[in-house]
C-alpha cells in the first residue's frame, strides 16, 4: 500500500529570494519524495473553508487575512507579506492538513508536505504561521465524531505556543511539546506537557528524554495523533540552539511514527520548521518523516 501524502503546487508563495524563510522547500520536497519513489502521486487539496477555519480562529482574523487588510503590526509578527499567493498558500496548507489528517483514519498514516504552523493563535498569527493548520484539523475531526482524544506531538524546535493557547481548555486535545528552552518565543505558554532542553543537546539524551515522554503518553487513551517532525532540531540549522544529527531526526521520526501506528492509532505528520544552513540537506531531513512512515506500510 502507498503511503498517502498531501501536496499542491501552491505551498509556494511569493515572499521574495532574499526571505530568511526556505519556502522553496515544499516545491523541491515534493519533487524529492517522486523521484526516490516514496510516492507515486499526491493527494490534491483544497483550500480550507471559513467554516472549518473558524473552528481554530476568529472570523475576523479570517475576514482580514482573506482581504489583506491585517494592520502592519500583525503582519509583521507573522513574518511574511501579506500577498495573494501568501494568503493561497496559507488556505491550501491548512486544508492539506485537514486532507491528511482524513487520510490517517482510512490508512493508519498519512503525511502533508507542508504544515505544522504551530505558533498561530485564535486571532492572530506569528513566526512565518499564518493559520493552524494542526489545531483547525483536529477540531474538524472532533466536529465530526472522527476523532475523540487527540494527541499532538510537537517535536520542532520551537515550542508549540499556539496549540497550548487554542487547546487550553479542551479537554479532548493533549499538547505535548518537546522543545528548545531558550528559543522562540521568548515567552512560552503552558502546554499540557512541556519539556525544555538545553542548548547543545545531542542524539543520545534527546532520544531517551523521548522515549521515556512517549511511554507515559502511551498510559492515554488517545485515538488520533498529529505529529509535527519539524527538523529544526539539527545542528546545522540557522535557528536550532540543538545539535540533533541525520541519524536521531531518523531515529526520532521512526520511534513517533512506529509507536502509535502500532497501537493502531491513526497517525498524521506535518512538516514543521526547518532552516538548514545547506538547502538540499533540508529537503533531506524533511523527507525522513515520509520515508519513515512509508516503511511502515
Amino acid at each position: 500500500m502507498d503511503l498517502p501524502v498531501v501536496n499542491h503546487e501552491d505551498y509556494f508563495a511569493k515572499i521574495g529570494d532574499d526571505h530568511k524563510f526556505p519556502i522553496n522547500k515544499f516545491g523541491e520536497l515534493a519533487n524529492y519524495l517522486l523521484k526516490e519513489k516514496i510516492v507515486e502521486k499526491f493527494h490534491k487539496p483544497y483550500p480550507c473553508s471559513d467554516e472549518t477555519l473558524k473552528r481554530a480562529h476568529s472570523e475576523n482574523y479570517i475576514k482580514n487575512v482573506k482581504e489583506k487588510t491585517l494592520d502592519e503590526k500583525a503582519v509583521k509578527k507573522i513574518g511574511f507579506p501579506l500577498v495573494d499567493s501568501v494568503v493561497q498558500r496559507s488556505l491550501v496548507a491548512t486544508g492539506g492538513t485537514v486532507l491528511a489528517s482524513k487520510l490517517a483514519i482510512n490508512y493508519g498514516i498519512s503525511c502533508n508536505t507542508a504544515g505544522g504552523s504551530h505558533h498561530a493563535n485564535f486571532d492572530g498569527g506569528a513566526g512565518f504561521c499564518v493559520f493552524n493548520d494542526v489545531a483547525v484539523a483536529a477540531h474538524y475531526l472532533l466536529n465530526r465524531g472522527l476523532a475523540g482524544r487527540i494527541l499532538i506531538v510537537d517535536l520542532d524546535v520551537h515550542q508549540g505556543n499556539g496549540n497550548s493557547e487554542i487547546f487550553k481548555n479542551n479537554k479532548n486535545v493533549f499538547t505535548f511539546s518537546m522543545h528548545s528552552k531558550s528559543n522562540y518565543p521568548a515567552k512560552k505558554s503552558t502546554s499540557d506537557l512541556d519539556i525544555e532542553l538545553d542548548d547543545n543537546m545531542e542524539d543520545k539524551e534527546y532520544i531517551k528524554l523521548l522515549k521515556f515522554y512517549l511511554n507515559q503518553l502511551n498510559e492515554e487513551n488517545f485515538d488520533y495523533v498529529f505529529y509535527i517532525a519539524g527538523v529544526d532540531i539539527h545542528y546545522n540549522d540557522r535557528l536550532g540552539k540543538l545539535k540533533i544529527s541525520d541519524e536521531g531526526i531518523r531515529e526520532r521520526d521512526e520511534l513517533v511514527t512506529e509507536n502509535f501506528f502500532s497501537k493502531g492509532v491513526p497517525i498524521c505528520g506535518v512538516l514543521g520548521g526547518g532552516y538548514n544552513k545547506d538547502f538540499d540537506k533540508l529537503v533531506e531531513l524533511h523527507s525522513i518523516l515520509h520515508k519513515s512512515c512509508a516503511k511502515l506500510l
